[in-house]
């Protein structure tokens, strides 16, 4: 979490369709700004939470970050604000967006180039063979079922290939967790991968796990981003913490005597 002076940078919401700014709202939710500046925000989104609008007219987050900086910043009229990449709904974990055209522009360059390195966090219902790897397959989307499919050689052109590294962190009886760093950036990519490899992540019935959970949730987590500032070219090093949830909770004595997670937990 981002603190400026004494104010934490946290926003929350009491209805869909008016947006209050409370602090014990704010808290109780835990919508929180995690990284900001004049060019840059970014925040840690809970699963369940669309990043942008679709077809159900949920209100994305989106929008939430607009009144966030309408009312901190007691901007008039429109607030400008640049969706830079997305994150499944039920995935929680960091998300950023810019907040100036320019910043847009060269952010969406970075991601493009591969110049953002990203690092996940999953919990998988079977360890894997190798304690940690690389992966390589090739997917494509189906945009009508929302899915996404793997193979391991490319059938045709709407095959990409998908690739990321793997490592496993930490066991806990049947459950198992891995530090995931994707290298590319395909829809559904590491779900789809460590479904194809036997190690679906808990609560993902799409891509192979036993079951779904209570809330919808998967369990994937956007831990952190690392890239060099698009206006400031400074490194930058984004982190969000673990959902509060059960399973996660479990899993944080393992992360916190690895120095690079302390923060996370």
């Amino acid at each position: 979490m981002l603190c400026l002076g004494n104010i934490a940078c946290n926003f929350s919401y009491l209805c869909r369709r008016k947006f209050i700014i409370s602090k014990t709202e704010m808290q109780e939710e835990n919508y929180s700004v995690i990284f900001e500046d004049n060019h840059l925000i970014a925040i840690n989104k809970p699963a369940g939470w669309l990043v942008q609008g679709d077809e159900t007219g949920d209100t994305p987050l989106s929008e939430y970050v607009k009144e966030y900086i309408k009312v901190r910043y007691e901007k008039p009229g429109d607030v400008f604000l640049g969706t830079v990449h997305r994150i499944d709904r039920p995935v929680s974990g960091v998300v950023i967006f810019a907040r100036t055209s320019k910043a847009l522009e060269r952010m969406n360059k970075l991601f493009e180039e591969r110049k953002v390195q990203k690092t996940y966090l999953a919990i998988v219902e079977r360890r894997p063979e190798e304690l940690e790897g690389t992966l390589l397959h090739y997917i494509a989307k189906d945009q009508e079922k929302n899915v996404v499919h793997v193979a391991t050689s490319q059938k045709n052109k709407h095959y990409k290939l998908a690739k990321l590294e793997y490592k496993l962190l930490a066991g806990l009886g049947d459950h198992y967790l891995l530090e995931v760093k994707p290298h590319t950036g395909r829809p559904h990519q590491i779900r789809a991968q460590l479904g194809k490899i036997g190690c679906p992540i808990r609560g993902d019935l799409k891509y192979g796990a036993k079951r779904t959970n209570a809330d919808g949730r998967i369990h994937l987590h956007s831990a952190s981003l690392e890239f060099i500032h698009p206006v400031q070219l400074t490194p930058v090093v984004i982190k969000a913490s673990l959902p509060n949830e059960q399973l996660w909770r479990l899993f944080k004595q393992a992360l916190s005597d690895l120095p690079y997670y302390k923060e996370l937990v």
